[in-house]
Order: structure tokens, then C-alpha cells, then sequence
């Protein structure tokens, strides 16, 4: 920590309540002194906009640091963000699967639920089953409807994140423009008796990024997470946000159009694209020809977990053909972790990858990547989703609003 203030967006000296409590969320100060030290303010100051963050619960304090002073003294008293006074709600939706939790606003998964969730049962019905889901979930916890204090949403689509609604999505029949926000709240209210709380949503590769990002690589300035399922798409955290495109539809690779596939429909009504021919789907439609029983892309999982000679080719082949578009995707973006997720991420589909991958992309672009896969597994997406909540929640902005709403 140096002697130089901290940029305020208030002026020198003028450091919010929020941005005191973003700078002990980060680690950066977490005395009284080192909080004056870093904002100007002087020592009562600090301590008044201290107390309503601890009025609020937001705050507590920890063990006594070390001693600073060469004379002695008492320990300086350290400051530590309450992780639980409250509680996040997220949930990760696949085409035929879902996967539910109660978070912590550390990230700690509190309870947990998966189970068969199709999308094409509509909006109204899925999001109406996972407002039953939260609620089990809440009770299996033992904590109260007032305790959430937000809900993220991750959906296997684009999505305008001002609005929370997915735009054209091609595979989520009926969800276009469809009000996600409003029938989430409304099948929370029913089933756990709470008042309304923000609901965020984003595309699930993009909340896989970003879980995976801030748990394992939070030091990677440029990070790549390509989930192939039943279909394609990527996310990207740059500097530690991710970045969506000027209308959400950043990383949606699945539709880039490859000669190979000139021929082959694409769920989304067009020929060529990559879905079409290296996904999950892709991969369990040729199996099925094949007379091998699979309809999805956790069909085709199951037979690579078993080892099924036809499902590790066709793996390891549609690892080839997303290998060779990722080669454009690291030249473009340099980035220093390329990681595989989904239904196809093992090994014969990792191998395809980096043949391609390796043998396309000029050298100085592989020099200095990791190619991965997850880390979280299939909890990616929640802690992703539960992550975006608590840093939309406490992001100095609007800690000042919330603290206002409460009266302190």
C-alpha cells in the first residue's frame, strides 16, 4: 500500500462509503489507517462512513494486525467484509439440464440441486420450476427469504444484459425477448415468499469465464472459456470483466461459418456454421446415425466416460474442426488460458483442439497459452452467475443507494 490517495470518482478526499468498502472487499486496506492512507480522509471521517457500513452489516472486524509503529503499541484492528449476511441465489441453465445453489457472497456453493430442466418446455414453465428449486434450496439451508439478496441466471444464449432478456437465441425456442427478470421474481415470491431482489442474466459462457477466471486465473489479464455442449459458444474476461460486444453477442463462435460444413443445417437456420458440425448435438446426431443411442451432448459425455470407441473419434475430430477456428480466436486475442468446457471436454476433444490449434496459430500466439479445461466443472456457471450478482450489488455506486434505502 502506498501513500498515494486512491482515484475516486468524488474528488481527492471525498472517498463514499462504497468505495471504502470495495477497498477492504479487495484486500487493498483493511485498517482504519492503512483506509485513511489510501483515500485522504481524515480519521473521523473514515470512522463515519465505517459505521454505516457496520449498521448495515456489511462489515466486521476480524484479528488484530500486525504492529506498525517501531515503538509498540496495540494491534491495529483489521476489517473484514461479512460474507454472511446475506445470501445469492444462481442458477445454470443447459438445454435439457439445469443446475441450482444458495451462495455465499465469498462464492461458497451452500446447497445444491441439479436435475432435468428442458428449455424448450418455454420460459414461463422452466423458470416457474426453478423458483421451486430456490425455495427447497433456501430451506435446506435454513436461511430465511429475507436473506437473498439477488439472483443470477445463466442461459445457453445471447443476452442484452441492461434488459436481462436473451435476443434470437438458437437454441432456446420461445425465450426471445421473453421478460426473464419479471417471472423469476414472480416464481420467488411464490414459492420462498420473498420480496423482489435483482435478478441478473447472462450467456452461460460467459459466466463459466468468469467463475473460472476469478477463482483459478485471477491474475490472467486475457481468458478465454469455449463451452461445447449441445452447442458452441465462448467467453471472454479481459482485465478482469467480460467482455460482451456492444449488444451481448461477444463469443458466440458456434456460428462461425466452416467449409466443412457447407452443407449441414444449423439449428440457428443457416448452413456451415461450427455448431453444426464439431457440438455435442453435432457429434450425438452422427453417433445416433451410427445406430449408437445418443440425442445430446450428456449423452455423448456418458459415452466418453465409458470409453466408447466411435464417441472418442468423432470427439477427437470435432476437436480438429473447433481447433482450427480457435486459431483466428488466440491470434486475435492473445490470451494467456484457453480453456475446454462442457459435455466434450476430455481428452480426445482437448487432443483435436491443440492438433489444430498448434499447427494454425503462428507460434508467438501459443507461446505463452495454457490450454485447459475447467477447473469448477459444472459449477462454473453458478459461481460465475453468483459472482456477477454480489460485484453488481457492491460496487460503490451502489452501495451508496443501497445504504440510503436502509436508512443509514
Amino acid at each position: 500500500m502506498t501513500g498515494r490517495p486512491v482515484r475516486t470518482g468524488r474528488g481527492a478526499g471525498q472517498a463514499s462509503a462504497g468505495e471504502l468498502l470495495e477497498l477492504v472487499r479487495s484486500r487493498r486496506a483493511v485498517t482504519r489507517g492503512a483506509l485513511q492512507q489510501a483515500t485522504g480522509l481524515s480519521r473521523a471521517t473514515v470512522g463515519q462512513r465505517l459505521d454505516r457500513l457496520f449498521r448495515a452489516g456489511w462489515l466486521r472486524e476480524g484479528a488484530g494486525g500486525p504492529v506498525d509503529s517501531p515503538l509498540g503499541g496495540r494491534p491495529s484492528i483489521t476489517l473484514e467484509f461479512d460474507d454472511e449476511h446475506a445470501v445469492v441465489l444462481a442458477a445454470d441453465l443447459d438445454t435439457r439440464h439445469a443446475r441450482a445453489a444458495v451462495l455465499s457472497l465469498s462464492g461458497e456453493i451452500l446447497a445444491e440441486h441439479s436435475g432435468t430442466l428442458v428449455v424448450e418446455d418455454g420460459p414461463d414453465a422452466v423458470l416457474g420450476e426453478l423458483g421451486r428449486w430456490f425455495g427447497e434450496l433456501l430451506e435446506k439451508t435454513g436461511r430465511g427469504a429475507e436473506s437473498v439478496c439477488g439472483v443470477g441466471l445463466a442461459v445457453p444464449g445471447p443476452v442484452d444484459t441492461e434488459t436481462g432478456r436473451v435476443v434470437q437465441p438458437p437454441i432456446m425456442p420461445g425465450w426471445d425477448g421473453y421478460d426473464i427478470r419479471s417471472r423469476l421474481v414472480r416464481a420467488l415470491t411464490e414459492h420462498t415468499g420473498a420480496a423482489a431482489v435483482p435478478v441478473l442474466v447472462d450467456n452461460d459462457a460467459n459466466l463459466m469465464a468468469y467463475g473460472e477466471q476469478r477463482t483459478g486465473y485471477p491474475d490472467c489479464s486475457a481468458f478465454v472459456l469455449v463451452k461445447v455442449s449441445t452447442g458452441i459458444g465462448a467467453g471472454v474476461v479481459v482485465d478482469g470483466a467480460v467482455f460482451r460486444g456492444i449488444d451481448g453477442g461477444a463469443g458466440d463462435i458456434g456460428h462461425i461459418r466452416v467449409p466443412e460444413g457447407a452443407q449441414t443445417l444449423c439449428r440457428c437456420g443457416s448452413y456451415g456454421c461450427l455448431a453444426a458440425i464439431a457440438s455435442g448435438g453435432a457429434v450425438a446426431r452422427r453417433l445416433a446415425e451410427a445406430g449408437v443411442p445418443a440425442a445430446s451432448g450428456s449423452d455423448v459425455r456418458d459415452l466418453l466416460a465409458s470409453g466408447h470407441p466411435d464417441a472418442v473419434g468423432l470427439a477427437r475430430e470435432a476437436g480438429r474442426r473447433v481447433g482450427d477456428v480457435l486459431a483466428t480466436v488466440v491470434t486475435l486475442l492473445n490470451p494467456g488460458v484457453l480453456m475446454i468446457a462442457g459435455d466434450l471436454a476430455g481428452t480426445p476433444f482437448l487432443t483435436g483442439v491443440r492438433e489444430l490449434l498448434y499447427q494454425r496459430a503462428l507460434p508467438r500466439s501459443t507461446a505463452h497459452l495454457d490450454v485447459v479445461t475447467a477447473r469448477l466443472g459444472e459449477r462454473s456457471g453458478l459461481v460465475g452467475a453468483g459472482a456477477m450478482v454480489v460485484e453488481h450489488l457492491y460496487a460503490p455506486e451502489r452501495v451508496e443507494e443501497r445504504l440510503r434505502a436502509l436508512g443509514v
